[in-house]
């Protein structure tokens, strides 16, 4: 186990806690991290670009000039590829750049990018995160305590948290998520992790399992 500070919103220790050292302790493996986060950005791209032959282009069934005698090259097509106007040759067309990755080596990943994160001080814990009302100057007044202000910073809740989304989405920088939607591709973009106690606790639940 390893035992972790948790603060409060003031940055002021209110007590200690151990984490799983299976999930927190894990080893460098920075291929792992690699192959994970080139996962995720391969699923997320659309694929929808696209670029016209010269079959696609309107226009161009009339030949432009007589076969020969004109002392220019032989042309069939005012839309040829080599014709400014003309069509694309090999452009790019729609296609699904997704691939699976099995589960066991996207497991391995978020734990090592987590556990890094716990040792070079970039995960803070904190007991809760509480807002009565949407107020953006509470959550830089927070950030501020905390010695995280003009950092990239994710926020990780249990649950989704309208209140708390509304405070901090024009804080620059600043994004939230669920435990439970904790992705490798957020954990390395992001300079500090700032996780709410049971968040941690979801954490150890959902991806120790």
């Amino acid at each position: 186990m390893i035992e972790v500070e948790v603060k409060d919103m003031n940055n002021n220790t209110v007590e200690k806690i151990n984490l799983r050292d299976d999930i927190f302790g894990v080893s460098a493996k920075p291929g792992v991290i690699h192959a994970a986060v080139n996962n995720y950005l391969a699923n997320q791209r659309q694929g929808t670009h696209a670029t016209k032959t010269r079959g696609l282009i309107s226009g161009g069934g009339k030949k432009p000039w007589r076969q020969k005698h004109t002392g220019r090259a032989r042309a069939g097509s005012i839309r040829s590829p080599l014709w400014r106007g003309g069509g694309t040759v090999f452009g790019p067309k729609p296609r699904d750049y997704s691939y699976n990755l099995p589960k066991n080596v996207k497991k391995l990943a978020l734990m090592t990018a987590l556990s890094a994160k716990l040792s070079d001080g970039e995960f803070v814990i904190i007991n809760s995160l509480s807002i009565e009302k949407p107020r953006t100057k509470e959550v830089i007044a927070a950030l501020k305590n905390l010695g995280l202000t003009g950092k990239s910073v994710l926020i990780v809740l249990p649950e989704n948290d309208d209140t708390i989304a509304l405070s901090a989405r024009n804080v620059p920088g600043v994004s939230i998520t669920r435990a439970a939607d904790l992705n490798i591709y957020d954990v390395v973009v992001h300079n500090i992790l700032l996780v709410t106690k049971e968040a941690v606790i979801r954490l150890e639940d959902i991806k120790g399992s």
